[in-house]
């Protein structure tokens, strides 16, 4: 198998379909409210690393992928399963006012690796999308929709913190609650809709 791919020409048209592709399944927007919770929790986010931190990772996950996860003999089926429980987990803590994510005592206080690069911006749903993008399109064009989208995330994430200091602490009461049940929906429908499909591909393994 061939990791590294194809380093073809760079497309236009390619590349508007992976930029729109990759904005849907990251959704900088919709994830501002969780940026906007963290925040206002105390919890510390350095969106300049977790913009850089994302983009070296969907690009490894570009090249590397599928050699990843066969290594350590997880599919990605396992891979979204393990994503949307970590969101179903933020939603919670979002829905209950809990604090189910702790950092160790020599660590700051730092929101910016988890939940921020995995799962909202570098999670199941992107690496998935990418690996389905490798047999469709050349690896300049997917990286340059990769660099696009990570700008875009960067913009939409300094502006949301600017932001943050405007909103009431009644609105960002209903803003979290409204996008807890969303999340928790989200991770419902990523946790089920890969579950199946990997329970079903156990029993075919099973009947060989």
């Amino acid at each position: 198998m061939t990791y590294f791919g194809n380093f073809g020409p760079f497309v236009l048209q390619d590349f508007l379909t992976c930029f729109f592709a990759l904005l849907a399944v990251i959704d900088a927007l919709g994830a501002t409210p969780i940026i906007i919770d963290l925040k206002h929790k105390g919890r510390v986010i350095n969106v300049e690393r977790a913009t850089w931190i994302s983009l070296v990772l969907m690009v490894g996950f570009l090249f590397c992928g599928e050699w990843i996860l066969q290594l350590f003999s997880v599919d990605i089926k396992s891979f979204a399963i393990g994503g949307a429980i970590i969101l179903f987990l933020i939603s919670l803590e979002m829905l209950m006012d809990v604090t189910l994510f702790h950092n160790s005592a020599d660590v700051t206080n730092s929101a910016t690796l988890i939940p921020v690069v995995f799962p909202l911006l570098a999670g199941a749903a992107a690496f998935t999308t990418l690996l389905s993008f490798r047999s469709q399109f050349s690896n300049t064009t997917i990286i340059a929709a990769i660099v696009a989208n990570m700008v875009w995330v960067y913009i939409v994430f300094k502006l949301a913190l600017k932001a943050e200091n405007t909103f009431s602490g009644s609105l960002i009461f209903v803003l979290r609650r409204f996008f807890g049940i969303i999340l928790l929906a989200v991770s419902i429908r990523l946790f089920t809709s890969n579950l199946f499909p990997l329970i079903e591909s156990f029993r075919q393994g099973a009947g060989q």
